[in-house]
């Protein structure tokens, strides 16, 4: 039987090869003898029953300077596949939540990583009102009553879109500045407020959780006179060791991981307090650790399938 893996992925025309984690993946399924289906959100559908995507099956060439190549298009019935992944960036907008629903429906036939119904149902940051105690002091809000009061107990806050991503529009506020949040409100609707924690200048962690285990970390380092770890942003990226009690919140949230059907994570630190995203849509970092130590962490990944 042919072993077909299927990625709902972003526009392959956008890939950074330096950095993605979702052609790492594939790259290493590849050498499993799996051929590689790709498509976007966009081309999913569901036909009389059957959940169909327009599919590029390319192969995958690392070493090139094209680090694909496009060997046919197939419309193909995604019921077909061995394992789909679902890698597409975020945000988790309703395209991204249509898409769940409908691979939802062959989830029983098909191993789906990480599954639609558990994506779908844990929000990268509202999930975290479940880990409150490993997190700094949290405000989930539009009410700027609250949102004041917050201020004027904890001075330095970042505020954070709930379905932001990559750093986008995450604002630290020095002082309450009504008028800005307001903004942001207006755009964002709830969002996301945080006690500031100054360690964030010397570098965050990313822990990455494989099947609920940890399986490795990097330290981001923001470019200088940023907040931002996200390497997207210019961060840096640094190996790192985790600290006992890190170690012992990324082993509870682990569990917590495999009981909502999550097999691949990332969980962010600053200052040993979890800061709040727990990123299961589409979890990066993988070749910035590879490079870093010399692992290959799409190895562990699909020995563990």
């Amino acid at each position: 039987m042919m072993k077909i893996l299927a990625i709902q992925g972003s526009d392959l025309t956008k890939v950074n090869i330096k950095t993605d984690t979702t052609i790492l993946l594939a790259s290493e399924a590849q050498k499993r003898g799996y051929k590689i289906y790709y498509f976007e959100p966009e081309n999913l559908s569901f036909l009389n029953g059957k959940v169909i995507a327009s599919c590029k099956h390319i192969k995958i060439n690392e070493s090139k300077k094209k680090f694909y190549s496009l060997l046919r298009t197939v419309n193909f019935n995604l019921e077909k596949s061995k394992i789909i992944l679902i890698r597409n960036d975020p945000p988790f907008d309703n395209r991204y939540l249509y898409t769940t629903f409908l691979l939802n429906h062959i989830s029983k036939k098909v191993k789906i990583i990480n599954h639609p119904f558990a994506i779908r149902n844990i929000s990268e940051k509202l999930f975290s009102i479940n880990l409150m105690r490993y997190m700094p002091p949290t405000l989930i809000s539009e009410n700027l009553v609250e949102i004041r009061s917050f201020f004027k107990r904890y001075k330095a806050i970042v505020a954070k879109p709930i379905n932001g991503f990559s750093g986008n529009n995450v604002t630290l506020f020095k002082n309450f500045n009504a008028s800005k949040v307001r903004k942001l409100l207006k755009t964002h609707n709830h969002l996301f407020f945080q006690k500031f924690l100054p360690g964030v200048y010397k570098g965050d962690k990313r822990v990455f959780i494989i099947k609920g285990k940890i399986v490795g970390a990097i330290s981001r380092v923001p470019k200088k006179g940023s907040i931002l770890s996200n390497m997207s942003k210019g961060a840096k990226a640094n190996l790192t060791v985790l600290t006992s009690k890190e170690a012992n919140t990324c082993k509870a949230i682990g569990k917590l991981l495999v009981k909502n059907n999550i097999y691949f994570a990332g969980v962010d630190f600053v200052q040993e307090k979890l800061i709040g995203d727990i990123n299961v849509t589409s979890p990066t970092g993988l070749v910035a650790y590879k490079d870093l130590s010399g692992i290959n962490l799409a190895k562990l990944f699909w020995n563990n399938i």
